[in-house]
């Protein structure tokens, strides 16, 4: 008799939810998509607030790389959907 853990029947744990038209995620499915996404917010808040237009046209595309790939990572596949195809 095979014997198997539940977390192995579970469905991934995805932070991010696929979007429902077009290709990418939507918003964030568990605390932890919601902390990223804080995170990418408050970095960009900081990099306008605190630095000069040079530190925010930087901080712009890294936080948003580093952002793309954590839902690479964390979310859903993504794919193009044309919408009710969950």
């Amino acid at each position: 008799m095979e014997v198997r853990s539940s977390r192995s029947a579970e469905a991934p744990h995805y932070w991010f939810a696929a979007k429902s038209h077009g290709w990418g995620w939507g918003l964030p499915l568990t605390w932890e998509g919601w902390l990223a996404l804080a995170l990418y917010v408050g970095g960009l808040v900081l990099a306008a607030t605190l630095g000069d237009g040079r530190a925010f046209a930087i901080a712009v595309p890294a936080l948003s790389v580093l952002l793309i790939a954590i839902c690479f990572v964390k979310g859903e596949p993504p794919r193009w959907r044309w919408g009710g195809d969950r």
